[in-house]
């Protein structure tokens, strides 16, 4: 019987992108499935949808700095107490690097998408720089590699890929982020958004919750 599979797209940008990716990656729990993390332009989805940012929103600014707050404590996920200065970042730059690595170091993406999650959500630093995107990726490929990268993120094939991933998620229904597609072992596809229906996503994926984090159980 095939392994279950979780696809998850994601932006450098959303807290809650980070959240999801920080314990997919890293959770036991998650380790029974396989993961395809693919980077999107959060704000080309946005924009897609006629969707309000939720900063924007009256109230709920406020409800997502303390939901990200307590939820990150509740999965043990290091983050940053204060949103990096100058949110939300024009993460174009960042995501493009990352598709270029999707492309030509595909094994490399995790790796590369926590080393910039890392930089921004947990030191607070300006991830709309390219000086800054290409220091994060250093730690991965090495400074030479990572300023190839970096040169990357103006030619017209890369901005393609971007495009295409993003309206990948939009044909799959993504309205915001972070935003699942899972499919259980025989094969039944379903969708998912946002980090408080993971317990949802682990159910579905007939995961093994069994020494997993108190956190699944707190989102049931």
């Amino acid at each position: 019987m095939p392994r279950p599979r979780l696809t998850l797209f994601f932006d450098i940008v959303s807290p809650f992108a980070y959240m999801a990716f920080y314990v997919t990656r890293n959770s036991p729990v998650f380790k029974q499935c396989d993961i395809n993390y693919i980077p999107i332009f959060l704000g080309g989805v946005m924009q897609a949808c006629g969707n309000t940012p939720p900063i924007k929103i009256k109230n709920k600014d406020k409800y997502i700095a303390h939901d990200r707050e307590r939820s990150a404590a509740l999965f043990s996920i290091p983050m940053a107490t204060k949103v990096p200065e100058g949110f939300p970042p024009n993460t174009l730059p960042v995501q493009r690097a990352l598709c270029t690595v999707q492309a030509e170091h595909p094994e490399k993406l995790p790796e590369a998408a926590a080393a910039l999650y890392q930089t921004f959500w947990v030191e607070g630093k300006q991830i709309g720089e390219l000086e800054v995107v290409k220091a994060g990726l250093a730690k991965v490929f090495g400074e030479g590699k990572a300023a190839e990268i970096v040169a990357t993120v103006t030619k017209p094939e890369v901005k393609k890929h971007l495009n295409q991933n993003t309206e990948a998620a939009l044909e799959r229904g993504a309205f915001g982020l972070p935003y699942f597609v899972a499919t259980d072992a025989e094969g039944r596809e379903d969708v998912f958004f946002g980090f408080d229906r993971l317990a949802m996503v682990v159910r579905h994926l007939g995961l093994k919750e069994e020494g997993g984090e108190n956190g699944f159980k707190a989102l049931l």
